[in-house]
């Protein structure tokens, strides 16, 4: 019997791209092949990717690679981008850091399904952040997954949600975009 639920991913690009990064030594994974194996057979709705823009002025080259990625995203279907800020203290000396993108992912989580956008929420991100967020999901009478890398972290988050899908290398082998 097919499953006629519609899904909406929330997708942290930062965790992605680090845990990506970390774990299988690469990051250019196929976005849409990526949320067709999360949906697992059920109709996506839309794919939300958030992220911050890097200051071009302060970091040139990585702000290149970046906006060349950004637009590559303008051809998946059902992907939206979403941005927060990049926040420059003492950069050099100290990395930048977002602002914003973690409350932007819960609000829109929430309303969209307050509003009944979907049957299933799917948040890729392993920050537990999200807890009470996906806890309101669930009590609006949706479904709650996350996909995220490693099997001990993010404890608050694999208890809250009704189904955790594990990330880890063997996950992405058939995902990658070249």
């Amino acid at each position: 019997m097919p499953n006629n639920d519609n899904v909406s991913i929330y997708v942290d690009g930062s965790n992605l791209y680090h845990s990506l990064s970390h774990i299988c030594g690469r990051h250019d994974v196929d976005f849409e092949k990526f949320a067709t194996k999360l949906c697992n057979g059920r109709r996506l709705v839309r794919i939300y990717y958030y992220n911050a823009r890097v200051d071009q002025t302060k970091e040139p080259g990585r702000y290149r690679g970046q906006q060349r990625f950004f637009a590559s995203l303008k051809y998946i279907p059902y992907l939206e981008t979403r941005f927060g800020n990049l926040v420059y203290r003492d950069f050099p000396n100290s990395p930048p850091y977002e602002k914003g993108i973690d409350i932007k992912m819960a609000t829109d989580m929430l309303v969209h399904g307050h509003r009944g956008n979907y049957d299933v929420a799917i948040l890729v991100s392993g920050d537990n952040d999200f807890v009470d967020a996906l806890q309101a999901v669930k009590d609006f009478g949706q479904h709650t997954e996350v996909a995220l890398f490693g099997r001990r972290g993010s404890q608050r988050l694999r208890e809250v949600v009704d189904r955790v899908i594990e990330l880890d290398s063997s996950y992405f082998s058939d995902l990658w975009s070249a």
